[in-house]
């Protein structure tokens, strides 16, 4: 797998993760089990954007300096950014998926916030396998790019078809099977995942939360993994792209949370957009479509929705 990025690249990467990590797993930590306010979600969401857009300047800067090319810095840091776009888009599904989850257990709100980091960590470690896997056998087996295409246009299709639909976990085949596996407590005990009952110990819902929250990152993956290959094959982009998006998304989860009747049309959306991707893969070796193209596809895709969604959001 080749890629543009310069070795010292990757290491400032890794360490920026590492740092975030620290500050938003350990730092905030301490804050202990507290509701997360509109004000502290946006404040985040605005703070991880513009953290993105710094690196994505940084990634300019390397690739000039060590190409001496513009022009191939201009294509890049627009591949990182179309990537991230796409990644973050698709994060909101995630989002309508957690909050499912979190209403069906009737998760407290001061315990999401130990949920949702749990649940970036999986998330993070998940995807960089994912992607490498992904990376190597894309440069071993050029039709599997044919593969991922069709399967993203089904995937689009499929998720224009539930749209608007109720999503009912009572019939979920992963939690019936969590529920076969494992005894759980009817009742919450803090932000423990085991309990003790008549001398036995036992998984608390909070677990069972954590385990299908960990399951749709996986289901979620393969959706994802596969669109940001049809934007770019250079591992650190995908790769970058993909973390930055997943960094966000706890504060992102907060944000939406309050405001989640207001994007009720965005499955629409993010529906259309699985489906450009996978027809971009399927052209590939007709016509490839630019980068500059697919982001304007993506943004205008997005904005229509939102308008959209704001302009016949129910009255609350």
């Amino acid at each position: 797998m080749e890629t543009i990025a310069p070795l010292w690249l990757w290491l400032a990467f890794a360490g920026f993760v590492l740092v975030s990590l620290f500050v938003d797993f350990i730092v905030l930590n301490k804050q202990g089990a507290h509701v997360v306010g509109v004000r502290e979600a946006l404040k985040w969401s605005l703070i991880w954007v513009a953290l993105s857009v710094l690196f994505n300047g940084l990634l300019w800067w390397a690739v000039k300096d060590s190409t001496g090319s513009v022009a191939l810095a201009n294509e890049k840091s627009l591949e990182f950014l179309t990537g991230y776009l796409i990644e973050k888009s698709l994060a909101v599904d995630n989002i309508f998926v957690f909050l499912l989850i979190f209403s069906y257990f009737a998760v407290p709100p001061a315990f999401q916030k130990r949920v949702l980091m749990i649940g970036i960590i999986g998330a993070i470690v998940l995807r960089t396998i994912m992607i490498l896997v992904g990376g190597w056998l894309l440069a071993q087996f050029h039709w599997i790019l044919y593969l991922f295409g069709a399967f993203l246009v089904l995937t689009g299709l499929k998720m224009w078809w539930a749209a608007g639909k109720e999503s009912d976990l009572e019939d979920n085949p992963a939690l019936k099977l969590l529920r076969k596996l494992l005894p759980v407590s009817q009742q919450y005990d803090g932000e423990k995942f085991w309990t003790v009952e008549n001398g036995k110990k036992i998984a608390t819902p909070l677990l069972m939360v954590v385990a299908l929250v960990g399951l749709t990152d996986v289901i979620f993956a393969v959706d994802s993994i596969p669109a940001i290959f049809a934007i770019t094959k250079d591992p650190f982009i995908v790769l970058t792209s993909n973390v930055f998006a997943i960094l966000g998304l706890r504060a992102m989860f907060f944000l939406l949370q309050a405001a989640a009747s207001r994007f009720h049309l965005l499955n629409y959306g993010l529906a259309v957009i699985l489906v450009f991707i996978g027809g971009k893969m399927l052209l590939i070796d007709i016509y490839k479509i630019p980068v500059a193209v697919s982001l304007g596809v993506v943004l205008g895709i997005l904005a229509i929705t939102m308008v959209w969604s704001a302009k016949t959001a129910p009255n609350t």
